[in-house]
């Protein structure tokens, strides 16, 4: 595994197979971190396309008349939509870079990239494919299965006190 730590911020993964809740974990772990004063950033990878704006809004109208980029600011938030046609999807490094004085970015997907991740799993999703036995990025597990099979530490899903401490021992926080 590379080194994580060379990462400007501290980073840590939530991995799994589709509806092994990984959204769940991640929102949970995002309120926990953040009631206990950390400025947490979050990643969620997509594997298709997805929208941020909602088709009839001006913002939308916009990148449909072919805007490449197109900012959206108010008093409360902004965002950037940029259409990648026909460049790559960035590299996680410079997206990671847009998020400097962060305590810590969860992430969630980049099942391909090395740094520290806990596997969900779940008996309500399809695929039975244990991740944990092919990565070595792989540190923990969340499951509600009875028998995980597993030598690394296991926590259950809603346990988010104990997978926050693991997570803060993990990367030092």
């Amino acid at each position: 595994m590379s080194d994580f730590r060379s990462f400007e911020v501290p980073v840590f993964g939530i991995t799994g197979w589709k509806n092994s809740g990984k959204t769940l974990l991640t929102t949970r772990l995002i309120s926990h971190f953040s009631r206990a004063g950390k400025r947490v950033g979050a990643i969620k990878h997509a594997h298709h396309s997805f929208e941020i704006d909602h088709e009839g809004r001006d913002s939308f109208r916009m990148r449909e008349s072919g805007a490449r980029q197109v900012a959206i600011i108010s008093k409360y938030r902004w965002a950037m939509v940029s259409e990648l046609q026909p460049e790559p999807e960035p590299d996680f490094d410079d997206v990671l870079g847009q998020f400097r004085g962060f305590d810590l970015v969860l992430v969630e997907g980049y099942k391909q990239l090395a740094f520290p991740k806990i596997e969900v799993r779940s008996s309500f999703q399809q695929t039975r494919q244990r991740l944990a036995d092919d990565r070595e990025d792989i540190v923990a597990i969340a499951t509600d299965e009875k028998n995980p099979g597993s030598s690394l530490p296991v926590f259950r899903p809603d346990d988010i006190a104990s997978i926050a401490g693991f997570i803060g021992q993990t990367l030092g926080l």
